[in-house]
């Protein structure tokens, strides 16, 4: 496999987001290694947080919810998904499957970092892979907070707008992640944050990622990744960790999930779920600490209990 990997000058003006990576390599799943990066915050001993990021953003994007954690004596980990950030970024679009994305990052947590009790955050594609890990890994999560994401099987149809970002994405010539990070967010992102968004592919060959992500969503009942999906919603509904279901107000693409979950997850019934009012699909941009502040109060209180 033929990888890319971003200079690390491109990450030094990041603002808000001083964090040193931490790196660690696991297998390609072609008898070569990737290099994830994440960077983390908190007491070593502390309660772990594991918050996933999805597409096309990066760990950067919770750089204002890290602080909130990190106050309340949480530990927060931030990893960069394959081919996003500062990991590795396998150069064909070929590379990726959602099978892959599962794997590589199972192999970073559980065996690499061997985590455990983990409050798992999973955000858009965060959610895809973080549901999944699980469902398959359930003895390794001590509670769920699923944001603007789902685990789609191919078994419904997905929304139309859902349809265009994916022929956006496809079709354009040049990749401009900051302004598909914009185009889903309500508040107006300064230039700098734009840039950040950015700075991990310095031009369009380490884009394949990016790219591929939205034609992994599984859209047709016989997708490659439906069966596991299918799979993953069996165990969900009878999965006991706490889970809060924590949606924006404002997504057009994942805002019909959120009652979804909350209705099939076991750990999720009989809980009050927030809606973070005036966000778009990119929330922890619009109300990062205001999302922390829900997520510290979720697992104060299911710590007591």
């Amino acid at each position: 496999m033929r990888t890319l990997r971003t200079p690390e000058d491109r990450f030094a003006e990041l603002p808000d987001f001083r964090h040193a990576p931490q790196y660690a390599e696991v297998s390609d799943d072609e008898g070569g290694l990737l290099r994830i990066a994440w960077v983390e915050d908190g007491p070593a001993d502390g309660p772990v947080v594991l918050c996933l990021h999805g597409e096309p953003s990066w760990s950067f994007l919770y750089r204002t919810m890290m602080p909130v954690f990190t106050a309340a004596g949480l530990r927060v980990i931030c990893p960069d998904l394959v081919g996003f950030g500062r990991s590795d970024k396998p150069s064909r679009v070929e590379d990726h499957s959602y099978a892959r994305h599962v794997e590589w990052l199972r192999e970073l947590v559980f065996d690499v970092m061997d985590l455990h009790d983990v409050t798992l955050v999973g955000h858009d594609w965060g959610g895809l892979i973080g549901l999944r890990l699980a469902a398959e890994h359930p003895e390794r999560i001590a509670r769920l907070v699923p944001t603007n994401t789902g685990l789609p099987t191919g078994d419904h149809p997905m929304p139309a707008v859902w349809h265009k970002f994916r022929a956006a994405i496809r079709s354009a010539r040049h990749l401009d992640i900051g302004r598909f990070v914009q185009a889903g967010c309500r508040t107006q992102l300064p230039r700098d944050v734009l840039a950040a968004y950015q700075a991990p592919f310095p031009d369009d060959t380490f884009t394949a990622g990016p790219r591929v992500m939205p034609s992994l969503v599984p859209t047709v009942p016989d997708d490659p990744a439906s069966a596991a999906n299918r799979a993953a919603w069996a165990v969900l509904g009878q999965l006991p960790a706490p889970t809060l279901v924590a949606f924006s107000d404002s997504d057009p693409i994942t805002g019909p999930m959120g009652p979804i979950l909350q209705r099939h997850i076991a750990g999720a019934q009989g809980r009050q779920h927030p809606v973070v009012a005036d966000a778009g699909h990119f929330l922890q941009e619009d109300a990062g600490e205001l999302l922390a502040g829900h997520i510290v109060e979720f697992i104060r209180e299911t710590r007591l209990r």
